[in-house]
């Protein structure tokens, strides 16, 4: 099972996976753990990460980046329609009224959803994971930003579903940091302890998040957040972009907004010279070649002055922090530590505001860039059964106010009630129970518009079908469980109608649950025992304050609603209550269709497909390139003199015409004829003549050969030959002397040679020649000698007795099998083998 991290960011992602040594950041293709969020559209394939940012300036029109803000987003979105002007790709209205992005592909005009773009994104991280884990990838956790609302996360998890892949959790990015922040801490407080608190501030490149999170041992409970979406470092590249526009206009004459290419160009450096400036003080340069109208522009800027144009910017830091402690009551004394992570964070005019706000130096123990993903594959590895993590339990929160509103059954007209309120925790179930005759419907929205970065409150409407009056014609006890999951997307999950039968015993009347409640009293109850995933059949107990993540129930009564005021019996009538489940109809805001997301799953696939193809294509396409530059290098180099002129000549000129092709008529071809073409390459080198005189294996026969001989000379003062007679070694004297002599003359006869023709000399000769003289020295060197026994009287197992009862001397056997006379200690004995193993 995978434990996948996805830090999908608005330039940037990162991928952290969980292994058995750990929480590990992996590496794409190009060794980088940063992949660009970026794709980019091509006349055959699409481009995906690095590739795609590389077509930033050259494929402008069709190349997308930033998109991560318009989840969930009309397309009359007053914030869609202020970025619009100011992209340089076009965003265009989808059927269903979101926002997509139009573009050129398969050069075709196609606008892709939203979540199509997302899904391919996190397709491309999908493939870096499997590439490190070298297994497929279907469980994730992807980060979010905490201030998104319930219809940008649900547009992230269809982009999830769309990418094949199976999200376990929505987790918000500053919530996946404090996690990556505690789970290591050994030294936490005690779960009676106080807790400690802890300031999380992320300041990415297009939104700006903070909370403040208690921390004891085992446990992680986020108390609140503040954020500003607007605010990150594409704020302080925008000041920089301005001022080099003015100042090129001014220099140069130059109007840069008006050539995208130039303004991306811009962007580009421009965000480099912000880096430089966070390390360094002094004044730096800006350079950039052949801008515009073929004019080299160049300026420069110092930290001192930045800091000075960006006042208005930097005034935003503060805010959120002060509305983190507003929210949570503390004290600047009651915070433990400020960690800071994302890499706007790096600014040094950042880092000094918020270190002077809270009067303490910042922490900085975490990976400002990766911490996002690492905590997210730390949930995901709590999540999965295939890992045994530290007990650690995590409570988020609410970020924004939610509420219900219905058609009071009276002439009231509409009723609302506050479900969810700010700061609450989460994932939460509540079960609300009304009376009802007939279908009625419930609207989820935000209470609080003001506070939302999104315009329209609205969350979703909730249709509860098939709810039927008592067989009395009283009205129907229904129960509604609304939940905020662990995505942080609100939802309806069930209802259920309570149906009371009489007993046929008695006929008095059931004491029911609201009969001592006054009209229009709301009363919110506590189970004690049941689970969340159990609400509807929960049992009432008194009111007692609500424990973390346990169900809860609101029972909304509605006005004009005829009641019974009879007082409790003193005898319970036997009553039979029947549960019947209800279809619910869920209409979120801006959600997909099921039929829309299968479309998009199955042209996921279709793109997939054809991003492969292209690859293989493009891949028979370089092989052939490749063959042509290597053997051109071949050619005039290691086997330059083993190649005639007139051959060389003929091949370069081949080799020339299919580099030509390749530019020309083959630079856009099926994958098979790219194929053909490197085999009719091969089959034209594979008639050169090249010589094989250099092999490695023809020398080592050669020398082979040699020592052979001169093993097999052997000069006659050495003992272990003095048996041969003079004969013997007269005869193996003349084989080796005339074995010799042969190589002499080959190895003449080829040095005399062309080195592009055949060898004079082939392996199979050597070979011929070597056993030829094996088969005839052998006999000879190999001859044993005659054994030599001793008198009887001088052996010393006669002078001290028989051993072991026997009257003649022990043989002792060797380890390598053969025997060794003890009476003889001098005497040895050749095995009958030769001295070099041929083979």
């Amino acid at each position: 099972m995978s434990v996948i991290g996805f830090d999908v960011g608005f330039m940037n992602c990162y991928v952290a996976v969980a292994r058995a040594g750990g929480i590990e950041t992996v590496a794409n293709e190009y060794s980088d753990r940063c992949t660009p969020a970026c794709v980019s559209f091509g006349p055959r394939n699409r481009s995906i990460g690095a590739a795609a940012k590389s077509q930033v300036v050259t494929n402008c029109k069709n190349t997308v980046q930033g998109f991560k803000r318009f989840h969930g987003r009309a397309f009359s979105d007053p914030y869609v329609q202020k970025l619009k002007n100011s992209l340089v790709y076009d965003i265009a209205q989808m059927p269903t009224g979101t926002a997509g992005i139009k573009v050129m592909y398969m050069e075709e005009e196609k606008v892709f959803s939203i979540e199509q773009v997302t899904a391919m994104l996190l397709t491309k991280l999908k493939e870096t994971a499997e590439n490190a884990l070298k297994k497929p990838v279907a469980d994730c956790v992807i980060s979010v930003p905490c201030y998104y609302t319930d219809p940008e996360r649900r547009s992230v998890v269809d982009a999830a579903q769309i990418a094949g892949l199976n999200c376990l959790r929505l987790m918000n990015e500053t919530t996946a940091v404090a996690l990556a922040y505690g789970i290591y801490k050994q030294d936490l407080p005690a779960p009676e302890e106080k807790a400690r608190n802890v300031v999380f501030v992320d300041l990415g490149h297009s939104g700006y998040q903070t909370s403040v999170c208690a921390f004891n041992k085992g446990k992680l409970k986020v108390l609140a957040t503040a954020c500003d979406p607007e605010l990150g470092g594409k704020d302080f590249d925008e000041v920089l972009v301005n001022y080099f526009c003015e100042e090129f206009g001014k220099k140069y004459k130059l109007d840069v907004k008006s050539k995208p290419r130039a303004l991306v160009r811009l962007y580009q450096e421009c965000e480099k010279l912000k880096k430089l400036m966070s390390a360094n003080s002094s004044d730096l340069p800006l350079n950039i070649e052949c801008f515009m109208n073929d004019i080299d522009v160049s300026g420069k800027l110092n930290r001192g002055q930045f800091e000075e144009m960006c006042t208005d910017i930097l005034a935003r830091v503060e805010p959120p922090l002060q509305s983190l402690l507003e929210n949570t009551k503390l004290k600047k004394d009651d915070i433990y530590a400020v960690e800071i992570v994302g890499g706007a964070s790096r600014i040094p005019a950042i880092k000094e505001r918020i270190s002077r706000f809270f009067g303490k130096e910042l922490s900085t123990t975490l990976n400002a860039d990766e911490a996002v993903a690492r905590g997210c594959a730390l949930q995901c590895a709590i999540l999965s059964p295939a890992f045994k993590v530290r007990e650690f339990s995590i409570t988020d929160i609410v970020p924004y106010p939610v509420s219900l509103k219905w058609h009071s059954a009276a002439e009231e007209g509409i009723s609302d009630c506050e479900v969810f309120p700010k700061n609450h925790a989460a994932p939460f179930s509540k079960v609300l129970t009304f009376y009802r005759k007939e279908p009625f419907s419930l609207e989820a929205y935000y209470n609080c518009p003001k506070e939302l970065p999104y315009p329209d409150p609205t969350i979703g409407q909730f249709l509860i079908q098939k709810v039927v009056p008592q067989a009395s014609g009283e009205s129907s006890k229904v129960k509604v469980k609304v939940r905020v999951n662990i995505h942080g997307i609100f939802s309806v999950s069930s209802a259920s109608l309570v149906e009371v039968q009489k007993s046929d015993e008695t006929e008095e009347p059931m004491e029911t649950e609201q009969a001592n409640e006054k009209d229009g009293e709301s009363k919110m109850q506590t189970d004690q025992d049941e689970p969340p995933s159990q609400g509807d059949g929960q049992k009432e107990t008194e009111e007692k304050t609500p424990r973390e993540n346990e169900e809860m129930e609101v029972r909304c009564s509605n006005k004009g609603e005829k009641k019974s005021d009879q007082p409790p019996q003193a005898k319970k009538p036997k009553v039979k209550t029947k549960v019947l489940e209800l279809p619910i109809e869920n209409s979120p805001q801006w959600q997909l269709a099921d039929d829309m997301l299968n479309l998009f799953v199955e042209n996921e696939g279709k793109m997939i497909m054809q991003d492969k193809l292209e690859k293989e294509r493009n891949d028979a396409k370089n092989n052939v390139e490749e063959y042509v530059y290597e053997m051109r290098d071949k050619l005039h180099g290691m086997l330059e003199k083993f190649v005639s002129e007139s051959d060389r000549d003929a091949l370069s000129l081949k080799l020339e015409d299919t580099e030509n092709w390749l530019y020309e008529d083959g630079e856009d071809q099926p994958k098979q004829v790219y194929i053909d073409k490197l085999a009719e390459l091969k089959v034209i080198l594979a008639v050169i003549p090249f010589s094989p005189a250099p092999n490695p294996k023809l020398l080592r026969k050669r020398i082979l050969v040699v020592a052979i001989s001169n093993n097999a000379t052997f000069p006659p003062q050495e003992e272990q030959y003095d048996h041969l007679d003079e004969a013997d070694v007269t005869k193996v004297d003349k084989l080796t002397n005339d074995a010799m002599i042969w190589m002499n003359s080959a190895m003449n006869q080829q040095s005399k040679q062309s080195l592009t023709l055949d060898p004079s000399v082939k392996v199979k000769d050597i070979r011929a020649k070597t056993r030829e003289l094996f088969s005839s020295c052998n006999p000879i060197v190999t001859k044993p000698k005659p054994k030599v026994e001793l008198p009887k009287e001088e052996t010393p197992a006669e002078q001290n007795g028989p051993v072991n009862g026997q009257d003649k001397p022990q043989e002792e056997t060797t380890d390598k099998g053969t025997t060794e006379n003890t009476g003889n200690p001098n005497s040895e004995t050749t095995e009958n083998k030769p001295d070099m193993d041929l083979d």
